[in-house]
């Protein structure tokens, strides 16, 4: 890795996710969420308009390109300037492909099984998603019980509010999307951020 991914998570607690088809919704969610003080999110790549957002933004942000399935959507992230690749599944040609090009992967896995078959593979960080559907932070705190040794990141429609009690139970950080992106001006994001990152600190 080129920098700390677990580390770096550890620090933000929070993984901003923007989903949009629009490029330039994209970009300025980027800013807002910039402005706020999170530096590392991830952009879903919902059209291949998307890698040109990322390429864009990728030398003011750390991005993480997400949604990503196929080899060919993990290398043309990479082109864009993704840092890192992000995956709703596991599966084992994206982590060949991260290995050998040294860019980090999370893994999108939900239970028990596949969340320690990810770390078997030396995965680094994995996603625990459609986190809501699994039970929320009940969920997670009966998932590190036996295996505290996984580096987790619940996602999927996690409130603001939520978000401590997730850092609490023991995930790295949290993933959050419509909650935090989703509003009536880039203002509102940025100022959501603030007041978020501020419980933290």
């Amino acid at each position: 890795m080129k920098f700390n991914l677990i580390d770096k998570l550890r620090e933000n607690k929070v993984l901003p996710i923007i989903r949009s088809s629009n490029p330039q919704e994209v970009k300025d969610i980027v800013h807002a969420l910039l402005d706020g003080g999170l530096d590392i999110m991830e952009v879903n790549v919902q059209t291949p308009q998307i890698f040109e957002a990322i390429k864009e933004v990728s030398e003011e942000a750390t991005i993480c390109a997400g949604g990503i399935i196929t080899a060919i959507q993990a290398q043309a992230a990479m082109d864009a300037g993704a840092k890192i690749i992000s995956s709703p599944i596991f599966q084992t040609n994206l982590l060949k492909i991260s290995k050998d090009k040294r860019v980090p992967f999370i893994a999108g896995t939900s239970t028990a099984n596949e969340a320690y078959n990810a770390w078997k593979s030396r995965i680094p960080l994995v996603k625990i998603y459609p986190i809501t559907a699994m039970g929320g932070v009940s969920y997670i705190e009966n998932l590190l019980r036996p295996m505290p040794f996984l580096n987790v990141i619940p996602q999927g429609n996690v409130k603001l509010d939520e978000v401590a009690d997730y850092i609490n139970a023991g995930a790295i950080a949290v993933g959050v999307g419509r909650n935090l992106t989703n509003a009536n001006t880039y203002n509102e994001i940025t100022q959501r951020t603030k007041k978020l990152l501020e419980k933290f600190n």
